[in-house]
């Protein structure tokens, strides 16, 4: 039944066109209280309808209007009753759709711009004659489309944005959902509160009591295996459906054998101590070395352990009373990143829990935070109640070290990256003054390098450091460590982990890079 704190009654669409910044659309509409999912931009008519939208935000992409196959949406979205808002190539779409004309503009815009306010409108209240917004584009709109006028202009753009006559369409050439856009969140906050007039009912307490039901109708009163690895989502997750199921819960930790030092004696200690869940210990290590033997190919070693893991589960499935139902902690950046079911975006890697699952199951999946970035779930914690320690730990991947060693996995190789990555951790993880740090941790590069140790020639392993500051790891930046912090991490590295005579650090962003090297 539906309440009135059911925030899927203010539900947004964002049809992606491929943006590189469409996820930081959807993270800015959720921080100002508003739930909105993002869809391909040739999702169906029916199914927009069936979902009944409060209004629809059209992304930017790297297309340009005039090519051949240029993606374009259904006209009917601007049939639909709703106030649409296209953003960059949103905005292009909308003037070809209502009669406007697009060209390549003689001098490409991108960067910083000021914006010039011609025609006031509720839309961009707040906004002052030279506030600076960011342009990424080279199209603009020469010609006007019918029934539309300016608002507001920019040194090569004359129509920066623009509203219909007679509906609430709207349209901006520059991105009001990155940073560089100052007020850009005052602009979307108008298009859904001034605009849409809508009352903002997502929060995180709002995702919990949905969830909690959410979990209850599909686990139909049966038992559920949640696999913990001892992070964040996980343990979110964990606390979620407890919350929802109680004892139907049955959580189990799988030692895969490519966990960080220590790992599974902490991991298991918070659970049962601190969060009270019902845990079981699965040593699996042996059966996943075997596994990874000889596998180089990071595709490979993701869906071996994905693989692995899922028959793991259904063997405990079955000495559980035949659960059902497998819990996971899939988050969205995880989805984005493995297939393209979204939008027109490119696979960058698989995940384990998502591109390395077997296409065909004997349990079926219960994924409650599967449309949350890592900041909201962090939050939707809070609000269970799980402590800050388990909260704030920064992500570690599913595939564990195995993709933190470049080539082969073998017992050898573990232990050193476990002694240097446990050195790190110390020096940066557990450092208060680093809390802004999302993640740090080291890889083993698959080179020998020479080196000089009490006057003998070496020739040792290489470790590469990774330091890097993001929100949600869509994109990140590499971390301006002190170099002291450096200095001592590579000394530490050098002269306590047998078999390292070489430390290097990792100054790429994402993107081009990835976080993870594999």
């Amino acid at each position: 039944m539906k309440r009135y704190n059911d925030y899927h009654q203010e539900l947004i669409l964002i049809l992606d066109f491929g943006s590189q910044y469409t996820q930081l659309i959807a993270r800015k509409v959720r921080e100002l209280g508003v739930y909105c999912e993002i869809y391909p931009y040739n999702h169906s008519m029916d199914a927009m309808k069936a979902m009944n939208p409060r209004g629809i935000i059209l992304s930017g992409g790297p297309a340009s209007i005039n090519e051949k196959n240029a993606p374009l949406c259904d006209k009917g979205v601007f049939d639909l009753g709703v106030p649409v808002l296209g953003i960059c190539y949103g905005l292009q779409l909308l003037s070809r759709v209502f009669g406007g004309k697009v060209e390549k503009a003689p001098k490409r815009e991108f960067g910083k711009a000021h914006l010039y306010v011609g025609t006031k409108d509720k839309f961009l209240d707040g906004i002052k004659d030279g506030d600076i917004v960011w342009m990424s584009h080279s199209d603009k709109v020469l010609t006007m489309p019918r029934g539309f006028v300016t608002l507001a202009r920019s040194d090569n753009s004359p129509h920066a944005a623009i509203r219909n006559k007679e509906a609430t369409i709207y349209g901006v050439q520059f991105h009001p959902e990155v940073h560089h856009t100052p007020k850009g969140k005052r602009i979307l906050k108008n298009f859904l509160y001034k605009i849409c007039r809508l009352k903002g009912l997502f929060s995180p307490k709002s995702f919990v009591e949905l969830a909690t039901e959410k979990i209850r109708e599909e686990s139909q009163g049966e038992k559920v295996i949640c696999a913990l690895s001892g992070g964040v989502d996980s343990s979110v997750v964990a606390a979620l459906i407890h919350r929802a199921i109680g004892d139907n819960l049955q959580c189990i930790f799988v030692n895969n054998g490519v966990l960080r030092k220590n790992e599974a004696e902490e991991v298991i200690a918070a659970y049962r101590e601190v969060l009270h869940l019902n845990l079981k210990y699965v040593n699996a290590e042996d059966r996943f070395l075997k596994a990874l033997k000889g596998i180089k190919d990071p595709e490979r070693k993701r869906k071996v352990i994905g693989r692995l893991f899922i028959k793991i589960f259904e063997e405990e499935a079955g000495r559980n009373g035949s659960a059902r139902f497998l819990a996971q902690g899939t988050l969205y950046p995880d989805v984005i990143e493995s297939v393209s079911a979204k939008g027109p975006s490119a696979t960058i890697k698989s995940h384990h829990n998502v591109g390395g699952l077997p296409k065909r199951m004997k349990m079926k999946l219960i994924e409650p935070l599967r449309e949350l970035f890592k900041d909201e779930v962090r939050i939707v914690g809070r609000e269970l109640g799980v402590p800050e320690n388990i909260v704030n730990r920064q992500p570690f991947p599913g595939p564990g070290l195995a993709i933190r060693i470049i080539g082969d996995v073998n017992r050898e190789r573990l232990e050193i990256l476990k002694e240097a990555d446990s050195i790190i951790r110390q020096e940066v993880e557990h450092n208060p003054a680093f809390k802004h740090i999302w993640q740090s941790f080291a890889i083993l590069i698959p080179v020998k390098t020479v080196g000089v140790m009490g006057d003998e020639r070496t020739y040792a392993n290489v470790i590469a450091l990774r330091v890097v500051e993001s929100e949600d790891a869509m994109t990140a930046d590499w971390a301006r460590l002190p170099y002291a912090t450096l200095d001592t991490t590579a000394r530490r590295i050098i002269n306590e982990v047998p078999g390292v005579n070489r430390v290097v650090y990792d100054i790429s962003s994402k993107p081009p890079s990835t976080i993870e090297w594999e």
